[in-house]
């Protein structure tokens, strides 16, 4: 048997998530509560296999809740039952140690197979949230540099050999117009102030070494 917490501040919502659980011959609700502060008390007494926890609750909210639960049950997997995918609620969720993360309009079969998955030792994501974590991943491995054109790649470059408009221009066979616009652009999209600026930053990223090698 795989015993179940059910933590949700709406009574309608959990009543019923419980009377489906209790169908299920693989699982044994052994607990539920109304706010994240009893539902940490109850967990800690039952030490159950799985939580679902809902997040935004008075009485403290699930975030803390499933800090609390796991800083002294390691093993048991906290499931993430919530209405909410938004950067304040998933990210601060899964750091705090939430195993799944759901939404309420997931089916009830969804939600049995997510708690069974877990006991298994499977993380189940809803596609929500997954898009938005790798979203999240992506922006943090991209570089500023990133965004720029390839000629503005090569501007920077210039830049960073200390070069000036005109010079810059002369090399890339461009008018002095065309390298003032393109100049303003990578000011723009590195988010530094001046020339001087962009020239450490195309040192520190080896865009001046590149043009060298």
């Amino acid at each position: 048997m795989i015993r179940v917490v059910v933590v949700d501040d709406h009574d309608i919502v959990r009543k019923g998530v419980i009377t489906y659980l209790e169908t299920e011959e693989q699982l044994e609700v052994v607990g539920e509560a109304s706010s994240g502060t009893k539902g940490v008390e109850i967990v800690l007494a039952q030490k159950p296999d799985v939580v679902l926890m809902d997040l935004i609750m008075e009485n403290g909210n699930g975030i803390e809740a499933t800090r609390e639960i796991m800083s002294q049950l390691s093993n048991c997997k906290v499931i993430i039952l919530t209405s909410y995918y938004d950067d304040q609620q998933v990210f601060p969720a899964l750091e705090a140690g939430a195993f799944s993360y759901l939404l309420k309009t997931s089916s009830a079969e969804e939600i049995c197979d997510a708690i069974k998955k877990a006991y298994g030792g499977d993380t189940v994501i809803e596609p929500k949230v997954a898009n938005k974590m790798m979203t999240s991943f992506r922006s943090h491995q991209e570089k500023p540099h990133d965004q720029l054109t390839e000629r503005e790649l090569e501007v920077l470059m210039c830049i960073g050999e200390g070069l000036t408009n005109q010079e810059i221009g002369d090399r890339l066979f461009i008018g002095i117009k065309t390298v003032k616009t393109h100049v303003s652009n990578i000011l723009s999209k590195l988010n530094v102030n001046d020339r001087t600026q962009a020239a450490v930053y195309a040192h520190r990223n080896g865009l001046f070494r590149i043009k060298n090698s």
